[in-house]
């Protein structure tokens, strides 16, 4: 959709060129709240741009004053829930996690100014570096240990067994169905249905805390104009976004959204090494990560398993249903997450040959004087 001028009531505001609309409705309505927030916080209208757009329907705006930016989030609330976002920010904050501040919000539209957390990722700020920055997994570690140790059940939706498994549902769906064109007969559907029942079972299986879901080096934020290398020279000062999907569920889970990224990889050992210092600190604080490193570790990797079918699944919904094919690319890191899952437990043994079968590839067999 092409982009039309965008009037204030005072006809002298017009966007800038590069801000596309759904809608000359939701443009007009942007404008009479633009104009209504743009006193009172001195913001140079003729700096605002798009920041970021994620994989819903909500998206970010950036723009400065004399002596700060700041962040406009737009979220049309027939499709976000901004109330989520308010609630699970004043959490973060109780917990000492520092997230954006709330300056202005317009319920009625979806249109919410927020204090500026900076532009860089903690992703981004590893890009050019062959080897991740420890100091700054650990900053994100006591990070996620100050929002655990805050955790209250009744607060926050609950992640049951029909959330777990409407998510794994994405993968047979849109992935195995819609994108790769397989059809899914009784034997493949049993073989889903068993491994699913495992998974739910090893995953709900661990107590629950708060839960942001997506905690993850794309979530969180570097702020000013850190250096790659910033951290090491001391703590980075990371804040966090993406929250509103927050819920109350098992205690693995954000530990492996952290080491088993959606969009990058390290090593095992480092995502080890990682895992055994949270479980330490975890332990030491008093959360609920048992007292064998083990077994927690094995629960890590399947509470990693159930979330990278459920991405596969919704990546390739961004794709079909969406338009937002970018998302696939990074398919096959995790086909090699869930491989290297299943290949170490023999309940998952079908649910990795029937991977292996959707994405075509063959795995040799049969022993031959010990070796294949």
């Amino acid at each position: 959709m092409t982009s039309t001028p965008l009037q204030s009531s005072d006809s002298s505001y017009q966007l800038r060129p590069g801000i596309e609309w759904s809608s000359p409705e939701r443009q007009q309505a942007f404008s009479a709240w633009f104009a209504s927030v743009k006193t009172q916080y001195q913001l140079a209208e003729e700096t605002l741009h798009l920041a970021s757009a994620d994989a819903s329907f909500r998206r970010y705006l950036r723009v400065t004053s004399p002596t700060t930016s700041f962040v406009i989030m737009d979220a049309p609330p027939d499709k976000e829930n901004c109330h989520a976002f308010v609630k699970v920010a004043k959490l973060l904050q109780g917990a000492l996690v520092k997230v954006p501040e709330i300056l202005a919000w317009d319920e009625l539209d979806g249109f919410m100014l927020l204090s500026d957390l900076g532009a860089q990722t903690f992703a981004q700020s590893m890009e050019n570096s062959a080897t991740p920055s420890l100091d700054g997994y650990l900053e994100a570690v006591d990070m996620l240990i100050r929002w655990q140790l805050a955790s209250v059940p009744g607060v926050l939706p609950v992640y049951d067994e029909a959330f777990v498994r409407r998510e794994l549902e994405l993968f047979p769906q849109w992935y195995i169905g819609e994108y790769r064109k397989c059809d899914i007969d009784k034997s493949m559907r049993k073989t889903l249905d068993d491994a699913f029942q495992h998974i739910q079972a090893n995953t709900l299986a661990w107590p629950s805390v708060f839960m942001h879901r997506d905690f993850m080096p794309r979530n969180l934020m570097v702020p000013g104009h850190a250096s790659p290398l910033a951290s090491t020279r001391g703590p980075l000062g990371l804040g966090l976004l993406d929250f509103q999907d927050a819920v109350y569920g098992p205690i693995t889970y954000d530990i492996a959204s952290l080491l088993r990224d959606a969009f990058l990889s390290w090593d095992e050992s480092f995502c080890i090494d990682v895992t055994v210092r949270y479980w330490e600190k975890a332990r030491k604080a008093g959360l609920p990560v048992g007292d064998d490193f083990g077994e927690f570790y094995r629960g890590v990797e399947w509470m990693g398993l159930q979330r990278h079918l459920k991405i596969t699944g919704l990546f390739a919904r961004l794709t079909l249903r969406d338009g937002k094919a970018k998302y696939l690319a990074d398919t096959p890191r995790f086909i090699a997450y869930m491989r290297a899952t299943c290949a170490r437990y023999r309940e998952l043994g079908p649910l990795l040959r029937l991977i292996e079968r959707v994405e075509g590839i063959e795995v040799p067999s049969g022993y031959a004087f010990g070796r294949v």
